[in-house]
């Protein structure tokens, strides 16, 4: 099994929301600072949002005040809620666990938004 595996990509319209999450092993999500990370057509994979194992979160000035990443340690899932998409949010999004030199990459999920 992949040690990540995103779901909840898809299609929205301007100003609407979608929700992604990242399933992840035990020791991943237990030791593994997460996080999502983005890549548009053209562009180089930027970072979103990251959430260490102490709770601390960090945004990209981009998305701060629209996204949320968060964790649900009953599902051990890796959560990033998004609102008020835009256009420019159009991307595949990447989730991340990375500890010390060690880093998994998940599949990728797509997420495009109309005008």
């Amino acid at each position: 099994q992949a040690p990540l595996v995103e779901s909840g990509g898809g299609l929205v319209q301007a100003g609407g929301s979608l929700r992604l999450s990242c399933a992840a092993s035990r020791t991943i999500f237990s030791l593994y600072a997460m996080g999502w990370y983005r890549q548009a057509p053209g562009k180089q994979r930027e970072l979103v949002a990251t959430l260490t194992t102490g709770g601390s979160t960090n945004y990209a000035d981009s998305v701060k005040g629209r996204f949320t990443i968060s964790r649900d340690n009953a599902k051990m899932t890796v959560n990033l809620q998004m609102n008020s998409l835009k256009p420019e949010d159009t991307a595949v999004y990447y989730c991340n666990a990375r500890r010390d030199l060690n880093s998994y990459w998940g599949q990728g999920t797509q997420v495009t938004v109309s005008s």
